[in-house]
């Protein structure tokens, strides 16, 4: 706007011309698209299906390879870094600090652990509780029943304690049911059996985001379980872990490390004649978000024999 005075000097507000209010209008819309575009532009970097910050772990059962506990140490900070040890899907009372499940992270150089444990979600819901939580840099779930982490933690303070460790730029991990309480569905997590694949308790922690994670999959011949679990629900996107093996998860980018193989179950893609599944070997990588996968040696190219589908789920 512009102002002029009058013959008594009296200041007066004159209209802006019509080309001015033109060129304001048109600085205005550009600035708001600018900012339009740029949170289009942060949002679309945003990990689709892992986590936004920190990193994951994820270990299909008997874990004994050196080099997963140490990529865990690391990504947690090192040997000096705070971890609690969460072995409350044992399923025992209590557990004190002699349990034996300490000593090998001790082997493999932690010198910082906490043990936390409880079957009671009000105490669970406490801040005494989760004080060790709020110093931690890293998380680790042993085995046992997955049900047993959601009955005691889910919905309470401990439960939102654990997310924000991932959310400080920390490390999750778990192995055999520590594993599959990562994903958003939880696999085997009936009370009466593990063997029922979905079952009274479906809900996981859901760092993984539409993710279904088995475990022991090869050594315990699972290999087909899955399959029922991504036809019920076509949107997840199914994981398999074998024993001593490891998913590491940063955003949507996943590495396996350890012994064994990582299986894929994906309804978007086919691994030839009726394919239902494909294996990654240590050292492959997925992309969570697109879910392709790379080979070290050609990570330009999809695996071998992996093809989006061009037909419907169906069987």
């Amino acid at each position: 706007m512009t102002y002029s005075t009058n013959d008594l000097g009296t200041a007066q507000l004159s209209r802006p011309s019509r080309t001015t209010r033109l060129v304001l209008f048109a600085l205005l819309m550009i600035s708001l698209l600018g900012t339009s575009t740029i949170e289009a532009q942060q949002a679309a970097s945003l990990p689709k299906v892992g986590p936004e910050r920190g990193s994951l772990v994820i270990v299909g059962g008997a874990m004994r390879s050196a080099e997963i506990y140490e990529r865990f140490i690391d990504l947690a900070g090192g040997p000096d870094a705070h971890i609690v040890l969460v072995p409350t899907a044992g399923g025992a009372e209590e557990y004190d600090e002699f349990y034996q499940g300490m000593n090998a992270w001790r082997d493999h150089g932690a010198r910082n652990l906490t043990l936390l444990h409880t079957t009671d979600p009000a105490e669970a819901d406490t801040d005494a509780f989760v004080e060790p939580l709020k110093r931690a840099a890293g998380v680790f779930f042993f085995g046992g029943r997955q049900w047993r982490l959601v009955d005691a933690y889910g919905g309470t303070k401990a439960e939102q304690a654990f997310q924000e460790v991932l959310d400080r730029g920390g490390v999750i991990g778990g192995s055999s049911a520590g594993a599959s309480i990562q994903g958003s569905f939880l696999v085997r997590g009936d009370t009466r059996t593990n063997t029922i694949m979905m079952g009274d308790h479906q809900r996981g922690f859901g760092y993984l985001r539409d993710v279904g994670i088995d475990q022991h999959v090869l050594m315990r011949n699972r290999q087909f379980d899955l399959i029922e679990v991504i036809e019920t629900h076509p949107e997840l996107l199914g994981i398999g872990i074998d024993e001593d093996t490891a998913l590491v998860v940063q955003g949507d980018q996943a590495q396996v490390i350890g012994k064994s193989f990582v299986l894929v179950y994906d309804n978007q893609v086919t691994t030839g004649e009726n394919g239902k599944f494909y294996f990654l070997a240590p050292g492959d990588r997925l992309n969570l978000a697109t879910r392709e996968s790379m080979r070290p040696s050609m990570i330009q190219s999809p695996i071998q024999g992996v093809q989006k589908k061009r037909w419907g789920s169906g069987s």
